[in-house]
């Protein structure tokens, strides 16, 4: 049985793709309060130094400039950007967001799938979480160094995580053996390399514990200085950090961004799903790993192909999704009550999946 190495990233709240991921989100988020089915949002959001422009397409949107222009400034400010080059008091917001195409809508306003497209779930019992371990522990240190730095005002909003995790056994098969190595970059004030270092490391071991060894090697703010950070030190975009959203590369990713999209966008929904079907599949025992693909053809209500690959028994399990589970836009939105659920911007961070209050994470067919 040969041992292998699987290393998965994660990025914290304030790095400038997740900045732009939860206003976009933010903005589905305040689309949908109005409880109206026939909302349609599919946002992108870019980000810069002061300066966010917003672009996309809406329909019965119900939220005006000013509101949108409020719910930028506010996001930004509750992510913790005050700085001389990204601060949410001084933003230049430029929305470019305009009415839905009327072709697309013909598809969608009946609730067949919003466009075409392959979306993927995943499930094991590596950790409690029934995610893959790398991306399970990539998101808990940045969860652990975003309490440590609500108590410490050294560190800035942006960090990025790196976890390579080596197993022993077969890959799929094998168990989490220890951590090889860690990488942790985060920003700080000026002078405080040093603290930061040490937070950092802090914030790894109580995240990893005991998988951390003599031999773990350790690489902690590796470039030296992480003062300017956030969308002044690099642009961000909506959906640019969509393997952070899942499984770390573990497993397949479909392609399609979730942030910004109304839940009649398979993209978001049907992946949504797909991991709750892995999921249980996984809870139940039914094995020990589950990887599910569905497709969908755009104004097409039933996904033209299910897969279930996983150490079970594949061909029973898919026949019981395919009797037992409405796989339709409509379905899965009245399952999980998306056009009900309004936190997506809060969710969005340190991947979708997980240890996560959200409907498609609730263990129960």
């Amino acid at each position: 049985m040969n041992n292998y190495i699987f290393t998965s990233e994660s990025v914290s709240d304030g790095h400038p793709d997740k900045v732009a991921d939860q206003i976009s989100d933010a903005l589905v988020d305040a689309g949908l309060k109005a409880g109206d089915s026939t909302t349609r949002v599919a946002v992108e959001t870019l980000v810069t130094t002061n300066h966010v422009t917003l672009a996309g397409e809406v329909k019965n949107f119900n939220v005006s400039k000013d509101e949108v222009k409020e719910i930028v400034r506010n996001k930004v400010k509750d992510i913790g950007y005050e700085q001389d080059g990204f601060h949410w008091d001084k933003l230049n917001i430029y929305n470019e967001i305009h009415s839905q195409s009327a072709d697309i809508a013909l598809g969608t306003d009946d609730f067949g799938a919003g466009d075409q497209g392959i979306m993927f779930g995943y499930a094991c019992n590596h950790t409690d979480s029934m995610m893959p371990a790398p991306i399970h522990y990539s998101h808990e240190i940045l969860k652990e160094l975003k309490n440590i730095r609500n108590l410490d005002s050294i560190l800035g909003p942006d960090a990025k995580s790196q976890v390579s995790v080596e197993y022993e056994g077969a890959r799929r098969e094998g168990v989490v053996k220890r951590i090889d190595q860690i990488v942790i970059s985060t920003q700080h004030t000026a002078g405080e390399i040093e603290t930061a270092r040490i937070l950092a490391k802090q914030a790894a071991h109580h995240a990893l514990g005991d998988l951390i060894d003599e031999n773990t090697v350790w690489h902690l703010n590796p470039t030296g200085n992480f003062v300017i950070g956030g969308p002044d030190g690099d642009a961000g975009v909506t959906g640019r950090k969509i393997i952070v959203d899942t499984y770390g590369g573990f497993a397949p990713h479909g392609g399609g961004a979730f942030s910004g999209k109304d839940p009649t966008k398979v993209d978001r929904s049907a992946a949504y799903i797909a991991r709750w079907l892995a999921k249980n599949v996984v809870a139940d025992e039914m094995a020990d790993w589950c990887n599910i693909q569905l497709s969908y053809a755009i104004g097409v209500k039933q996904p033209t192909s299910i897969l279930v690959d996983s150490n079970g028994h594949n061909r029973s399990i898919e026949k019981f999704i395919r009797n037992e589970i409405d796989l339709s836009p409509k379905g899965i939105i009245d399952r999980f009550d998306l056009f009900n659920y309004t936190n997506y911007s809060e969710n969005c961070v340190y991947g979708h999946f997980g240890n996560k209050d959200v409907p498609w994470e609730n263990i129960g067919w």
